[in-house]
């Protein structure tokens, strides 16, 4: 896959086959998406593109809302669309000048001036231009004049509910792992440093890797005990994740944490990369009276995650 940051630069690519959108998570409804682009591509004899935008434009448009938070970080939507196939992905630096174009100059402009569209596959709900004013119908009719076809995607349903990136986070959040990694298609993901915490898992018998360096836009599940795969430099292994704020120990200025107990790993860690991969929630943050009912209940955890893991740590 070519990755392209600029439409002057855009050329001599053979009959360029088209979706649109900010793609966040390339889930199962995102997949159903490039796989007919794949396949029209190849029928047309011609090359396959996404043209998206970084930032999100929400981040343009409403720079002081703090609540967006992505299922990819943009190296991981990279990574996704690569092994979805796709010849081309075009990623243009968003604006609030580009927000203001209109319907027409945006098809006239960027779909053909720019990037020679030959096809346009595009979702059911698609909506461009100036607030919005473009939908499958414009587009239909700009088609007919520009001299390119057009293709709608349905609303792609897994077991019935409709696939779509918010209702994705909001699983994530709800600590629904199982419902999130079904419409993903693939099991959820944080990528970090192991920075240095203040060691008290070790206490207990359970050191933990503190997950810092995370994209700040990356969306972090709601708070728990998880149950995950861990990938480092020397290998795969299972452990049980946790997030909050760890109210056992009544921390007068309370932060979130994420920190890893690693099966069957006790190395120094620090400085390295580390990806988590969710596979399921074990449990609610609690309080508990003490640190010794704390243990009691990572025991508890424990057995728990390595069942679900099916021993396989």
């Amino acid at each position: 896959m070519q990755v392209h940051t600029d439409i002057a630069a855009f050329k001599n690519v053979r009959r360029p086959v088209l979706t649109t959108g900010t793609f966040d998570g390339v889930h199962r409804g995102h997949r159903k998406i490039l796989e007919r682009l794949t396949t029209v591509a190849r029928k047309e004899g011609g090359e396959s593109v996404l043209f998206t935008f970084h930032p999100h434009p929400r981040m343009v448009l409403f720079p002081g809302d703090n609540d967006l938070k992505l299922l990819n970080t943009q190296q991981e939507k990279v990574a996704q669309l690569e092994a979805a196939g796709l010849d081309h992905l075009l990623v243009v630096p968003f604006s609030r000048e580009f927000s203001r174009m209109h319907a027409a100059e945006y098809v006239r402009d960027v779909l053909v001036g720019g990037i020679g569209v030959h096809a346009v596959v595009i979702g059911y709900d698609h909506r461009f231009g100036r607030n919005r004013e473009g939908d499958l119908r414009v587009l239909h009719q700009y088609g007919d004049a520009y001299d390119f076809t057009v293709e709608e995607i349905p609303a792609q349903e897994v077991d019935h509910v409709k696939v779509s990136s918010t209702k994705i986070r909001q699983a994530l959040l709800d600590g629904d792992i199982a419902a999130a990694n079904e419409q993903l298609g693939y099991p959820y993901s944080v990528s970090g440093v192991v920075v240095k915490g203040d060691q008290l898992g070790r206490t207990l018998g359970y050191p933990t890797a503190n997950i810092g360096g995370i994209d700040p836009f990356k969306l972090i599940p709601g708070d728990g005990v998880f149950t995950v795969h861990v990938e480092l430099r020397d290998g795969h292994f299972g452990g049980m994740l946790y997030i909050g704020e760890r109210p056992t120990l009544q921390s007068p200025e309370p932060q979130r944490s994420v920190e890893v107990n690693i099966f069957g790993l006790d190395r120094d860690l620090y400085g390295e990369t580390i990806t988590v991969r969710f596979v399921e929630k074990v449990r609610g943050d609690v309080r508990f009276a003490d640190l010794e009912a704390l243990k009691k209940q990572m025991q508890q955890d424990e057995a728990i995650a390595r069942l679900r893991l099916g021993n396989r740590s």
